[in-house]
């Protein structure tokens, strides 16, 4: 099966976007690690992990597919935060972005008429669902906790968690 060229390179840019997802989500984990709040840290270090999975993902089906695989340059994240709320609400708005780019991607695999694309894109679709809703309750539960309540966020996060790639 061939890919458009057009497919192709979206689909390589999309392994750059998922790999700078995951480079900013060590950022935003450092970031807590140095506030001594480790389940913050932890939760956004398995959100890089996630990430990173997500562009390998990406790749395997460029492979699979006998297309070229193409790393693209990937911008530096950004590093330091005013706060938790900053840091988190970036999370959000990354994940809004990524969305938007699996919906591009589907829009051309489907004027493509490349169904086996639109099948792979499927998995990304729900998982985005997933991702926008659990950083924007993450972000929820950090303004209601202020910068001074953090601590009942760390508890709330060692005791229940929150999903982290329930769709696999």
């Amino acid at each position: 099966m061939t890919l458009s060229e057009r497919l192709t390179e979206a689909l390589n840019e999309q392994i750059g976007h998922e790999m700078g997802a995951s480079m900013q989500y060590i950022a935003i984990a450092t970031y807590f690690d140095g506030q001594t709040l480790p389940e913050l840290a932890r939760f956004f270090y398995r959100q890089a992990d996630e990430e990173r999975d997500h562009a390998m993902r990406f790749v395997q089906f460029l492979l699979d597919v006998d297309a070229p695989v193409r790393i693209p340059e990937i911008p530096a994240p950004k590093n330091e935060f005013d706060s938790a709320e900053e840091a988190v609400g970036l999370s959000l708005e990354w994940e809004k972005t990524v969305t938007q780019q699996i919906y591009d991607l589907v829009e051309l695999a489907e004027g493509d008429a490349n169904l086996i694309a639109v099948r792979f894109l499927d998995w990304f679709v729900n998982e985005q669902l997933e991702e926008v809703s659990t950083m924007s309750d993450l972000l929820s539960l950090v303004r209601r906790a202020g910068e001074a309540g953090l601590l009942h966020v760390e508890e709330y996060l060692a005791r229940e968690g929150m999903p982290t790639d329930a769709a696999d």
